[in-house]
């Protein structure tokens, strides 16, 4: 007698399943909260979380099999991050529902320790690099996009923002200090931050070469220095955000150096494939998407402006944005105190 089998059919119990066993463990809830506002690869994972690679891309097949992470190549490695919901999917409530009550969540101390001590490795790596290619670091720079290919773009949007004459910026990572000389004609004082020695010196020559006589340079960490001095009414990040560890979080504590009614101006590279430049240049993300800066800045309590997009013969896009602080937000030098050390 023959015997017909039954056809298997999706049903759509399915996905909300994939939700429900996702979300039943809590390891993979503590691995979400972890994935807020950052990226990390499975070894990274694996380190944070303390737990063998195997056993967490398990865990992480899982949360992609229900949707809940995405994946983004950077080189030669894979960086897991949180998905959204998409809108017309079945199960995008209990997915929303889902991720909120997971950013309730407090991490274990332990666990946030091994997130900082990731960091910690992601910005040693990056440091590392601007101390040897210090004396390179033009040469560096054109194999990608130099200041002179962004400067007017940058001015252009800086000009018509028309801060008063007594306004003062800050500038993140200043590089050489080749954006210096344009700053210090339009602020009555600019701070250049860098935590590299090396990087420090060549701006210093070059503000002593353009007697530069109001802009102060500090060896120290825009992420960590907690100083007034360092609130501006405009701070520039000119190439420096895919340096950093962690751009999301890095991106909330730079909003707080914004004084309220000042602007945060963003030149970056639009994501890219181009893996070459982590060796050549010492990138740690190939770029960003434009729709993560914004995110990421309005997360920060900052509104969006204007934004423009430069295209290189190379194949790089630059985006250079505009992000502002609206003029009630409490002023971020009035709750910090000056450093003890």
């Amino acid at each position: 007698m023959n015997m017909r089998v039954p056809q298997l059919r999706f049903e759509p119990a399915d996905e909300l399943a994939a939700l429900c066993k996702a979300g039943g463990d809590p390891l993979r809830l503590n691995v979400l909260r972890a994935l807020c506002n950052d990226s990390f690869g499975v070894l990274e994972l694996a380190q944070i979380f303390a737990t063998g690679q195997s056993g967490m891309s398990h865990h992480l097949k899982v949360l992609a099999q229900a949707g809940l992470v995405a994946t983004r190549r950077e080189g030669n490695a894979i960086f897991y991050r949180r998905a959204l919901a998409p809108a017309e999917r079945l199960g995008r409530l209990l997915h929303s529902a889902l991720l909120d009550e997971v950013d309730n969540l407090e991490l274990p101390a332990d666990v946030q320790t091994r997130i900082a001590a990731v960091h910690g490795q992601r910005a040693a790596a990056s440091q590392d690099f601007f101390s040897r290619m210090a004396e390179n670091f033009r040469a560096q720079q054109d194999l990608i996009a130099g200041l002179p290919q962004y400067r007017d773009s940058v001015l252009a949007l800086l000009d018509a923002l028309g801060f008063a004459a007594d306004a003062t910026a800050l500038e993140v990572g200043p590089g050489d200090g080749g954006f210096l000389p344009e700053l210090a004609r339009r602020f009555a004082h600019v701070t250049a931050l860098d935590n590299s020695p090396a990087m420090l010196e060549l701006a210093r020559m070059r503000c002593e070469q353009e007697s530069l006589g109001n802009v102060e340079l500090l060896l120290a960490d825009a992420l960590n220095e907690d100083s007034e001095r360092l609130a501006a009414d405009c701070v520039v990040l000119n190439m420096v955000l895919h340096h950093l560890a962690a751009p999301a979080d890095a991106l909330k504590q730079l909003a707080q150096r914004v004084k309220p009614g000042g602007s945060l101006l963003i030149t970056e590279l639009c994501r890219h494939n181009q893996s070459w430049a982590r060796e050549a240049c010492g990138d740690l993300w190939l770029g960003f998407e434009q729709d993560d800066l914004a995110h990421w800045a309005t997360a920060a309590g900052l509104v969006s402006g204007e934004s423009l997009y430069i295209g290189l013969r190379n194949g790089f896009q630059i985006q250079v944005r505009h992000f502002q602080r609206a003029p009630g937000s409490p002023d971020p030098s009035a709750a910090v105190t000056l450093p003890t050390t």
